[in-house]
């Protein structure tokens, strides 16, 4: 696991963790974060196990690999963190509050929800590279052509093994956690809609007890189509947090 950490402890809220969906590294969040630090946040962005480089050898890396890996990065934080999980992380990112609820102040769920479940249990190959453009069924709304040039260059093959694996959740602690689901490519109510039906990646949202919705609505990658806009709400919501834990 790589990591772009800041050097100053932030005393304006709580720590955040930005981890990234299918395909990207830490790198992604460097907008993003630069503008969380701007405001005097701690900010570390991780990448995920994997995902390290093309040439990184993906065919032992589970779904636990990257569960263990958000964990780690909670843990070193110290104190309850704020949790950014975008895209395929919604998984491991929800199974990471079901195993360490006492140190995610908050979590907010980029373009994504609380996965339960495995992502595509009959995904057979060992990775799962990035497909072109006009294959994807994901928003590209407000990415230039620069962006998506520089992403597919620095894209890693998602791990076939994260898509397989699933978490078993034992610990109720977690439905208290608080939750804030930004969306992007489609709106909060469409989400909302989906919940009924059962989607695997919004499993939870069935269940969670503080769920707050917020309208972005841009491309599937507001990181890079919207960074500024993205970094407030994340900003709003480690402040909450920070006050939440002071008092």
């Amino acid at each position: 696991m790589s990591e772009v950490t800041a050097t100053v402890p932030s005393m304006t809220g709580a720590p955040i963790i930005l981890v990234p969906g299918f395909w990207l590294g830490a790198w992604a969040w460097e907008e993003v974060a630069a503008a969380l630090r701007a405001e005097g946040l701690t900010v570390t962005a991780i990448t995920l196990p994997g995902l390290e480089s093309v040439d990184t050898d993906r065919s032992a890396i589970t779904f636990a690999h990257h569960v263990d890996a958000i964990c780690d990065a909670v843990r070193a934080a110290g104190v309850p963190v704020v949790l950014v999980v975008h895209s395929g992380a919604g998984f491991p990112g929800y199974a990471a509050t079901d195993r360490l609820p006492e140190r995610i102040a908050a979590v907010v769920y980029v373009d994504t929800g609380p996965g339960k479940g495995a992502m595509d249990p009959d995904f057979t190959d060992v990775e799962l590279p990035l497909a072109p453009w006009d294959e994807l069924d994901e928003n590209l709304d407000g990415i230039s052509e620069e962006q998506l040039a520089e992403f597919r260059r620095r894209a890693v093959p998602q791990p076939g093994g994260t898509m397989r694996g699933s978490h078993e959740f034992t610990n109720d602690a977690r439905l208290d956690v608080p939750s804030t689901v930004v969306c992007t490519a489609v709106s909060s109510d469409q989400v909302k809609a989906w919940i009924s039906e059962g989607y695997p990646f919004i499993a939870g949202l069935a269940e969670l007890r503080n769920v707050e919705y917020v309208d972005l609505p841009t491309s599937h990658w507001p990181m890079f189509s919207r960074p500024r806009e993205l970094a407030d709400v994340i900003a709003r919501v480690a402040r909450r947090s920070g006050e939440r834990g002071a008092a």
